[in-house]
């Protein structure tokens, strides 16, 4: 049976796609687990089930993939705000912006913790995503919060802080979560749990962004 032409490459492609997926998987929970230093190549491509030879192939020497890692956490956490664009009603936006996070928060805590370590080791790999990336997005975002306020739509309030208030909050559940257990008896939340806390968070932002009368 002839192989078409340009499958035998769409094929190699997808092999590449998944190998790449299942290396970065990998590597946010490794390099959550043991930190930079303490992660190795060798137990990354353990833990994803492939080569060590992929790892430098796909994606050069460890600080490489490492930084490859944290920038995908903050990309998937800036798409988490993609709703918040789309509304025009504040705080129809920033429920859904909470509970994105939150969910986030849930489903990839590894990546949230590696976000935390970097951070307290004083950003060295992520200085300038953070300079160029994120705070222009910040201020964007601060400018529809401004922009909202003088229509009359929310209370006047620093965006800014608003929105460190609002990290701080969601990824304490990632972050936090062996503290988390400890105050529930030893036990992890239940999705029950988690969607209370996530209806607390909200309705506790909500309440300070509602204007008087």
């Amino acid at each position: 049976m002839s192989v078409k032409k340009g499958q035998g490459t769409g094929h190699k492609a997808n092999i590449r796609r998944e190998n790449e997926a299942k290396i970065l998987a990998a590597a946010e929970t490794v390099f959550a687990e043991k930190g930079f230093k303490g992660a190795s190549v060798g137990l990354i491509a353990e833990r994803a089930g492939v080569p060590k030879p992929n790892i430098y192939y796909y994606f050069g020497a460890k600080e490489d993939l490492y930084r490859r890692v944290i920038e995908e956490v903050c990309s998937m956490w800036l798409h988490a705000a993609d709703l918040f664009d789309e509304e025009v009603e504040p705080l129809v936006a920033f429920e859904k912006y909470i509970s994105s996070k939150m969910d986030l928060a849930r489903k990839r805590p590894h990546g949230s913790r590696l976000f935390a370590i970097e951070i307290a080791s004083g950003a060295p790999f992520l200085q300038d995503y953070l300079t160029k990336i994120v705070k222009p997005w910040l201020d964007s975002r601060e400018s529809i919060i401004q922009n909202w306020i003088a229509e009359g739509k929310m209370a006047s309030i620093n965006a800014r802080y608003l929105f460190f208030m609002i990290w701080g909050s969601t990824q304490h559940y990632a972050d936090f979560e062996a503290q988390i257990n400890a105050m529930n008896d030893g036990e992890p939340l239940t999705d029950d749990m988690f969607e209370d806390a996530k209806k607390t968070v909200i309705s506790i932002v909500a309440n300070s962004l509602k204007t008087a009368g």
